[in-house]
């Protein structure tokens, strides 16, 4: 009988970890028929109306895998590399490797298993807040009126968010498990369409704010996983930097200064202790030696800590100083045709510094319809097609032409796309289907087929001036600057956010050699005082050694 208790015991407990390990799967099986149908939405699968929960259960059931837990799967070549590269993977090891072996590389890197994506989405205010600016929480508690306790730091706020998160969801009538455009309604357009660009992530072209959100939505997931990934690395690397700093500085200590300095701090030295005994005695007690320390690297501590500061707060600054420049050299017709594909009303004086004002008013708004120079960047192959299945005579004529040239076909095709727009009907919308078909084949690769002429005509049309004795790559990079610009308002999909928090680290461990320089400067000179620069270590080390933790934090 013991026998048999032991085992239901066994079996039940076995049971209990199964039902642990498992109780996370499908989570979407406990979601609104609202939240499956946005999820499918968000992620382009198609599904016919009317369909019951239960096919949109499945439908979602049967993409699940390959949208959240293996996304990779349906990444490109580049964005593989890029993966791999930002992992710390060797170009070389990239370059020779087939698609399906790069896909193999990146599942074997991935940020997390498919259970643990799955029990992410069993809970997304978890997580889903981590990626929104300070700004951004304190205008999501505000508008759902939630007391948030003074001061509102960001982990408060963060806190108070995901305790009321039903509560706010449920008031709203709204669904939670995937959030709908609710929880970005404090959002302006611009705020969206910032998220994207920082996370180099194209903004849907064309767009609406209902796309904007959606982008947002379905890339808040991976968004979240890289910062961590990011600050982890981060904290790494910082974490080595302290190490190695309190190593440089007592290299440039004196024997008489890392006297002084145990004197100081109640830290017995025996007699006759040679440097190397010294130094270990120091390294023993390295928290105490490193605040003590920060007055001889006072100065560097504050110099790299401003520059840094500069760094990594300027990195947006400076991506905006690239577009106004880039802005500055259009032609009044880029930047009408940049506001009007924006639906932004163009000054009515129409004078260059007006429009290259708004330009750059409105360099965070996503383009919300079709234009004129949405053909910039088609082949000729593509402005062929276009005009050929246009219904306009003198179009079809334009494609059929032998020797016709791209520009030709630009301007017939920006012609009838105009007679077009002006018309209406079913006409218009003739075309505008057809361009939501054909508008994605712009890619980076686009400019690869065109000659160096038509290389030229494009850029000369943004009024940019080619530098003399450009190669052919070169002028290829200088022409998907232009179109970047001019399409995202960035130069996507190098996100400015992730440069900035890659490069953090490796910022920090590049002042040690400023840190081990300013070191021994300061060393020499207080070395010729050592109690008056022991004495002002002691008031200055907390306060040094507190920012640049505050400093290596922010990474």
């Amino acid at each position: 009988m013991r026998f048999f208790s032991q085992l239901l015991m066994l079996g039940l407990a076995v049971d209990a970890s199964v039902a642990s390990m498992f109780s996370t799967k499908g989570v979407y099986n406990k979601w609104h028929e609202t939240e499956l149908e946005r999820w499918l939405s968000d992620h382009s699968v198609p599904y016919p109306t009317p369909y019951d929960r239960a096919q949109l259960q499945t439908l979602v059931k049967n993409n699940w895998q390959q949208k959240i837990a293996t996304p990779y799967n349906d990444w490109d070549t580049n964005q593989l590399g890029n993966y791999l590269a930002e992992k710390g993977v060797e170009s070389k090891d990239i370059a020779a490797v087939s698609k399906d072996g790069l896909v193999s590389q990146v599942k074997n890197l991935w940020y997390e298993t498919e259970d643990k994506a799955d029990g992410a989405w069993s809970s997304v205010k978890d997580w889903i807040f981590d990626s929104w600016t300070d700004s951004q929480l304190k205008s999501f508690a505000d508008k759902h009126a939630i007391p948030v306790p003074q001061p509102r730091k960001r982990d408060t706020l963060i806190s108070t968010i995901r305790s009321n998160y039903e509560n706010i969801a449920q008031k709203a009538g709204e669904t939670v498990s995937y959030p709908g455009d609710w929880l970005y309604g404090s959002w302006s357009e611009s705020e969206l369409k910032a998220w994207l660009d920082e996370r180099g992530i194209p903004a849907p072209q064309p767009s609406s704010r209902d796309k904007l959100i959606a982008s947002v939505r379905r890339n808040a997931r991976i968004a979240s996983l890289k910062a961590a990934d990011l600050q982890a690395s981060a904290s790494k690397s910082a974490n080595n930097a302290a190490q190695t700093l309190t190593d440089k500085l007592l290299d440039s200590w004196s024997d008489s200064q890392i006297k002084q300095w145990a004197d100081e701090n109640g830290i017995k030295v025996p007699q006759g202790s040679k440097r190397n005994e010294l130094i270990a005695i120091a390294r023993k007690h390295r928290s105490s030696f490193t605040a003590s320390a920060a007055s001889a690297f006072g100065a560097a501590t504050s110099s790299a800590g401003n520059a840094y500061s500069s760094a990594t707060d300027d990195a947006a600054l400076k991506a905006e100083d690239a577009f106004d420049s880039a802005a500055a050299t259009w032609s009044e017709s880029r930047l009408k045709a940049y506001l009007d594909s924006r639906g932004v009303p163009v000054p009515q004086s129409g004078k260059k510094d007006e429009l290259l004002a708004a330009v750059r008013l409105n360099r965070h708004k996503a383009a919300t319809g079709w234009s004129s120079w949405t053909f910039d960047t088609w082949t000729i192959d593509n402005l062929k097609k276009y005009l050929a299945q246009s219904g306009n005579k003198a179009a079809e004529k334009a494609a059929a032409q032998k020797d016709v040239t791209r520009d030709q076909l630009l301007e017939a095709a920006q012609s009838e796309y105009e007679t077009a727009s002006k018309a209406g009907g079913t006409a218009y919308s003739s075309v505008a289907s057809y361009l939501a078909t054909q508008t994605d084949s712009a890619k980076d690769s686009i400019f690869d087929t065109w000659s160096e002429s038509e290389l030229k005509n494009y850029l000369d049309s943004y009024g940019f001036n080619v530098p003399q004795g450009s190669t052919q790559n070169q002028l290829i990079a200088y022409a998907r600057n232009q179109r970047n610009w001019f399409q995202y308002g960035t130069t996507t999909p190098q996100g400015t956010l992730w440069a900035k928090l890659s490069n953090g680290a490796s910022w920090a461990m590049a002042q040690l050699g400023l840190g081990a320089a300013e070191g021994k400067k300061q060393a020499q000179i207080a070395g010729d005082s050592a109690k008056e620069g022991v004495a002002y270590a002691k008031n200055r080390a907390g306060e040094n050694v507190q920012q640049a933790g505050d400093r290596i934090k922010e990474l």
